[in-house]
């Protein structure tokens, strides 16, 4: 074998090079495979093709039935998660080049992962360089307003694991204290928006809608900003309605009535556009990410 790869010229394949060759071999019509027949379709020699299939059925990323493999849970679950963050991404992306041409500010759309929030997309304004942020980079959900927008509105069980895994300062103004960071929360869904106040970093305020409907946030609009908590509170409103005007794109408008029109301006908050989308329960027949 090492001959034929000093032949060839070519280096031979790392390990995660083999597994997703081995997972590949999934693809297409046939929902199981035998030893023989990923051997044959991933080109891996045998034995390191079955030390690769155990490892990914303790991982759940297949599941064996008898000499038979297909895809596991994991697979699915992560698939589903992707096609639900792609589809986010892309009911969301106009509505969020919207705000920010009104505002000129630094525009973000967040998912809560565990006690983190991650950036699924980024638009910047002229002060962007202040906030060192990136999509697929993560931020602390105490500290963040889309963390706590998304907690408020959240499971409580979400609330407890942030709690549980210890709030650090990152600034002098970072709740610290479980209490304090509940009563942030309680004042979050009383205001409808979450807010930073130079929690994350320094001379950087934050403001942030949850996207929801009647039940809980799905992800989180925010806008951040140089000039101040104040200037933020003016903006609230437009970033609350980009927020809804999202979450209308993504499932429709449900119950709370069937208005048309686009982002609003900074100082109103206008009806907001809304097109029938796939159906909600629809999507949670695939995902549990609701």
């Amino acid at each position: 074998m090492l001959d034929q790869v000093m032949e060839s010229g070519l280096a031979p394949l790392s390990l995660l090079e083999k597994a997703a060759k081995v997972l590949g071999a999934f693809e297409g019509p046939q929902p199981r495979l035998s030893l023989t027949e990923v051997v044959r379709r991933s080109g891996i020699p045998r034995s390191s093709a079955h030390r690769i299939l155990d490892q990914l059925v303790r991982l759940r990323w297949l599941d064996r039935e008898g000499r038979d493999y297909r895809m596991g849970m994991r697979m699915l679950e992560l698939g589903a998660l992707a096609a639900h963050h792609n589809r986010l991404r892309r009911a969301a992306l106009p509505l969020l080049h919207a705000l920010h041409e009104q505002t000129g500010q630094l525009v973000h759309l967040w998912v809560l992962d565990g006690a983190e929030v991650v950036c699924l997309e980024r638009i910047g304004g002229s002060e962007a360089g202040a906030v060192p942020s990136r999509v697929g980079g993560r931020m602390p959900a105490c500290s963040t307003a889309a963390g706590k927008a998304m907690l408020a509105f959240g499971d409580q069980d979400a609330v407890e694991e942030v709690l549980a895994r210890g709030l650090r300062p990152r600034t002098a103004r970072t709740l610290v204290r479980p209490a304090a960071l509940r009563a942030e929360l309680a004042a979050t869904r009383e205001r409808g928006v979450a807010h930073d106040r130079e929690e994350t970093f320094r001379g950087v305020h934050c403001v942030a809608a949850p996207l929801r409907g009647a039940g809980r946030a799905v992800a989180a609009v925010s806008l951040s900003s140089c000039r101040g908590e104040r200037e933020l509170a003016r903006l609230a409103p437009a970033v609350l309605a980009c927020a809804r005007s999202v979450w209308r794109e993504l499932y429709g408008p449900g119950r709370a009535g069937r208005a048309a029109a686009s982002v609003p301006p900074v100082d109103a908050e206008p009806a907001v556009s809304a097109r029938a989308m796939d159906n909600m329960m629809g999507w949670l027949r695939f995902s549990e990410w609701m």
